[in-house]
């Protein structure tokens, strides 16, 4: 959550927060199992959330280029940890001579519940005592 805010915030105060929720296939083939929630619960979950205007699904071949030329954004937010993301998109930006601002949102406490793998974590500590 504090993640979108902060993303909404690095637009300015008219800014619309866009969001692009990852494809099944795409969580599988990055983390190596497929996600709890399917991918149109999460993009629905996603678009209900008073800061997002806007949730869609990724394409299921990820193509930045592709993304960058549907949303045609001002800014581009990445996460902490998303170095070869930011820079796929830094070269999409500069090779097509494009103005857009690429911001990096920073790393959040280690105790937030910021991940589905960070909440079945949790869970099952819970129920080991």
């Amino acid at each position: 959550m504090r993640y979108l805010e902060e993303a909404k915030k690095a637009g300015g105060e008219n800014a619309e927060l866009i969001v692009i929720v990852a494809r099944d296939s795409t969580v599988e083939k990055r983390k190596g199992y497929r996600p709890v929630i399917p991918e149109n619960q999460r993009r629905a979950l996603v678009e209900s959330l008073k800061v997002v205007d806007e949730a869609i699904l990724g394409y299921e071949e990820f193509d930045i280029g592709k993304v960058i030329e549907k949303i045609k954004p001002d800014i581009v937010a990445v996460g902490h940890d998303q170095d070869g993301m930011e820079k796929a998109v830094k070269d999409y930006i500069r090779d097509k001579g494009l103005k857009i601002k690429v911001v990096r949102i920073g790393k959040f406490s280690e105790d937030e519940l910021d991940s589905s793998s960070k909440i079945k974590q949790k869970i099952i500590e819970h129920y080991k005592r």
